[in-house]
């Protein structure tokens, strides 16, 4: 029987999903077989935390109860009008602030541990709806997130499961009323990229004048598994942080994730301890670091934060950029407002020197125009699919590759002419895994290459690494080697500064 040429292709390729259909990941029909398309080393990311991982940093503002009673983590037991700004809060002035800083959003800390909510909510009267003091009366995610909106920040929210107001904590009712609460944030504010969950729970409070101490198993109390099935309901596109969802703690409030970053993770069941600040390299699961930091002596604003050496200077936040963006992690940077309900002007001037910093360092990339070159390129039918110049064509969608057993591999970059180079940043195709072991910087003295020193490890990539010379180099070329790589290595970025 003589069978067509289109019904063969048809065929194979039903052969071929059919593994997919039964949960088997490792083959697919590949109709564009001819483009030599790398495949995938598992896990890979989400779109969802693709779209994260594009984010890179942001804010985190604590503004609550605490920010009057100078505490960080209230009993519960404060009035309803402890809550007492001075003046209207301002959120124009923290967005403002927060975008010519160049992050990309603010998370919210909706509720804190003291349970006391900064929304209308339905589920408790221990919140800004119950407020009669001048300027307390106030929806502040409702005020917040509009601001993002018409700002074009994205907005996130933090809840805190632990509730050291309600009567119900550590009861089986208490359960439904946080996930209500979850539900209003997820219905009534528009769209959020990131909800924190934190994992402080169960201890004493004052718990509806109980005024004692209660214990909960956090891994089964909540009800988890049914809670973010809502979420991913209401809000598909929001990533999730903790409880191993989307992203997880980097294991410090420094700021700093390890010079060795892996997106791939395995709960923490290696021995030696550092899956936290490291991640893992042989994870099961795409679970990246996120890492956090104060900007004071406290995450909410005091009396005394705003003394010399409590608020970051602009060379601290500098410093925590480089060791958490520019190590493959996202960073959330924390910037509580006062009692005001504006960000000191302390704040402010740091904030906007930390941005000059940034744009000091990282304002023009030497990359965009050179010529590009490879030790190697993976074949392809699409004439320049895998070439080197897909490194400094200024999209993360196109990428220089090896052939299928290439594990190491270089590329230089011919500048034109001798600048000074002080910063590297690199950045792997992770849509298809984290792959990259080892790699080095090198530079041309006008006779050989040099081998630069680095004041990190040069190790891991990942979704953005920023690697910087021990001293800044005057060379008209630059050459990246990969040394090690699990697999072909997929390079989309190089960027020199």
């Amino acid at each position: 029987m003589k069978i067509s040429k289109k019904l063969f292709v048809l065929i194979v390729c039903m052969l071929l999903v059919f593994p997919i259909v039964l949960g088997q990941t490792s083959s697919f029909c590949d109709m564009s077989s001819s483009e030599n398309e790398p495949q995938p080393v598992f896990p890979v990311p989400t779109e969802r935390q693709m779209a994260w991982h594009e984010m890179e940093f942001y804010a985190f503002m604590h503004f609550g109860i605490n920010t009057f009673t100078n505490l960080e983590w209230g009993n519960g037991n404060e009035s309803i009008n402890s809550f007492n700004p001075t003046a209207a809060i301002n959120v124009e002035q923290w967005v403002t602030e927060i975008k010519n800083a160049g992050m990309k959003g603010i998370i919210l800390t909706c509720k804190h541990h003291d349970g006391f909510c900064t929304w209308f909510t339905n589920t408790t009267a221990h919140s800004t709806k119950n407020n009669t003091t001048t300027y307390g009366n106030v929806d502040i995610p409702a005020l917040l997130s509009a601001e993002c909106r018409r700002q074009g920040l994205k907005f996130g929210a933090y809840i805190s499961p632990w509730d050291r107001n309600h009567a119900e904590y550590g009861r089986a009712g208490y359960v439904e009323v946080f996930r209500e609460q979850i539900r209003e944030i997820c219905t009534n504010y528009g769209e959020i990229f990131e909800m924190w969950f934190d994992g402080a729970n169960g201890g004493s409070g004052y718990y509806g004048g109980a005024n004692e101490s209660r214990s909960i198993d956090a891994e089964t109390y909540y009800d988890f598994p049914n809670t973010f099935k809502m979420i991913r309901e209401l809000q598909p596109n929001c990533a999730i942080w903790g409880w191993d969802q989307d992203c997880h703690w980097v294991g410090n409030e420094e700021g700093w994730a390890g010079e060795t970053s892996w997106c791939t993770y395995d709960n923490g069941a290696n021995d030696d301890g550092s899956g936290n600040e490291e991640g893992e390299e042989d994870g099961w699961r795409w679970l990246p670091t996120e890492c956090d930091a104060k900007n004071g002596n406290g995450w909410f604003w005091n009396t005394t934060a705003d003394n010399t050496g409590q608020i970051k200077t602009a060379q601290q936040l500098f410093n925590i950029y480089m060791t958490s963006v520019g190590r493959n992690s996202n960073l959330i940077l924390n910037f509580p407002p006062n009692k005001a309900g504006v960000l000191s002007n302390a704040t402010v001037t740091n904030l906007r020197g930390f941005k000059t910093l940034l744009d000091e360092a990282f304002g023009t990339d030497l990359a965009l125009n050179a010529t590009a070159s490879a030790s190697a390129e993976r074949s392809s039918s699409v004439a320049g699919k895998f070439a080197a110049r897909n490194v400094n064509d200024n999209s993360d969608d196109t990428y220089w590759a090896l052939e299928d057993g290439e594990t190491s591999g270089s590329i230089e970059l011919d500048l034109g002419s001798s600048r000074t180079v002080k910063y590297i940043r690199l950045g792997e195709y992770i849509r298809k895994g984290q792959r990259v072991k080892g790699f080095e910087i090198y530079t041309w003295n006008g006779s050989t290459w040099v081998k630069q020193s680095t004041t990190t490890a040069t190790t891991t990539i990942g979704h953005k690494r920023i690697v910087q010379l021990t001293s800044p180099t005057q060379t008209s070329k630059v050459k990246v080697v990969i040394t090690d790589s699990k697999v072909c290595p997929l390079i989309n970025r190089i960027s020199i500064y």
